[in-house]
């Protein structure tokens, strides 16, 4: 059994040489979540920092997260995208504490540091002190005192960043069958249609599962099972990188029979209801396919959505153990006319706080949370599809790309 230096507490122990079973201790325990921060968000990973659509213009900027570290990603005078941690070098202070916006420079208003759009710093109020008096000595140089810079690289209009020099180019990282995936949802540039946010009573680690965890979809959501965005029976599967970090699961739109799910008497399959709009279900086929669900994750915490024509990327962001935000920036495509805009509009009611589908994941992560605090010894137990993290071609009744998820999660931690 491996562990982990937890300092004055009990080493932590993972209980096996498989990730088939996860202790709930990593989602309480404070002392993880520090660590994490540390070997996860800012060791060998590409967090996920905005699109490259949302920063346009020169001078445009976006306040973000790798992580719970607060980073600035502004567009420069070159036209070149720069992140850096959203950190003044002085004091310490937010730096850009708006949303988002346009700018000439980087102005700290705590004590008016001023840098440029790479992160140098150019200036210093009252640098040489008044009337002769105070100020900074000679041996203060401004090039040692710049915001803390990440790489960056823009893929397929994604903005990433990571702290690591060694982290490998993003097609690399994700393999070729995964960006393939990501090629056959982002076809054209994107135009970003509006946001939701939405806050969880639980660590960051119980939706990164819940998203990788493919087979409830057609058991926890009623909307799933009862009008066909997804069943079990329906064609698809699940497709993972070879480092096993990243996953793809996805449903298509088959003849099918109800035989299974009536045999299994699965709650979530409601003849009883309609929908008042029916249009709401409309799939329009732009991408050249019957998919109506396709779920990616690019580890550590980002989600690439397709759910019939609702487009969106997701951003986890941990906010303690015991909380998380999550992000959903909803999109559509540059040439998008009026009529579609309106229609993926509509479909967007699938998804957010509130989304006829997605409503049950806001909770469930919670349910979970609090259950876990009780016993610090108890494990999840993830038998579906074996031990093994491998694809699984016409069934998603697996969590083998969960498995995978925690595979890269010890890597990072090196437990």
């Amino acid at each position: 059994m491996d562990t982990i230096d937890r300092g004055n507490d009990p080493d932590f122990v993972w209980p096996y040489e498989d990730t088939s079973r996860v202790p709930f201790q990593v989602y309480t325990d404070e002392e993880l979540y520090r660590v994490e921060q540390k070997k996860v968000f800012q060791g060998n990973v590409w967090n996920f920092l905005c699109l490259e659509c949302e920063i346009p213009e020169p001078g445009d900027y976006k306040t973000t997260y790798a992580g719970d570290t607060p980073i600035i990603a502004v567009r420069d005078e070159a036209g070149n995208i720069n992140a850096m941690v959203n950190r003044c070098a002085h004091k310490g202070s937010l730096v850009c504490y708006k949303p988002r916006g346009n700018v000439k420079e980087l102005a700290c208003v705590y004590h008016n540091w001023v840098y440029d759009l790479r992160g140098n710093l150019t200036a210093v109020a009252f640098r040489r002190g008044v009337g002769g008096k105070g100020g900074l000595t000679d041996e203060f140089k401004n090039s040692e005192h710049g915001l803390q810079r990440l790489r960056v690289e823009v893929f397929r209009g994604l903005v990433f960043g990571t702290f690591s020099e060694k982290t490998e180019p993003v097609a690399d990282y994700l393999g070729d069958e995964l960006v393939s995936a990501v090629d056959r949802v982002l076809i054209k540039p994107l135009k970003v249609l509006g946001y939701y946010s939405q806050i969880f009573k639980n660590n960051w680690k119980l939706y990164v599962e819940n998203n990788k965890d493919s087979y409830h979809a057609s058991l926890l959501h009623v909307f799933h099972n009862t009008f066909g965005v997804v069943r079990p029976n329906m064609g698809g599967g699940i497709k993972i990188s070879d480092s096993g970090w990243h996953h793809l699961s996805y449903t298509e739109r088959t003849d099918i029979s109800d035989d299974e799910i009536v045999k299994e008497n699965v709650r979530s399959k409601q003849d009883a209801y309609s929908l008042e709009d029916p249009t709401l279900m409309e799939h329009k086929l732009e991408l050249g396919d019957n998919v109506t669900n396709n779920i990616q994750t690019i580890f550590p915490t980002l989600v690439i959505q397709q759910i019939l024509n609702c487009l969106a990327v997701r951003q986890l962001i941990p906010k303690g153990v015991n909380e998380s935000e999550l992000i959903w920036t909803i999109l559509g495509f540059e040439d998008d006319d009026e009529e579609m805009i309106q229609h993926r509009v509509s479909t967007n009611n699938l998804v957010g706080p509130a989304g006829f589908i997605s409503m049950e994941d806001g909770a469930v992560g919670a349910w979970v949370q609090r259950a876990a605090k009780s016993d610090r010894e108890a494990l999840t137990v993830m038998p579906m599809g074996g031990r093994a993290i491998e694809p699984s071609q016409g069934s998603r009744v697996t969590e083998a790309a969960v498995r995978g998820f925690w595979k890269g999660w010890r890597e990072c931690m090196e437990i």
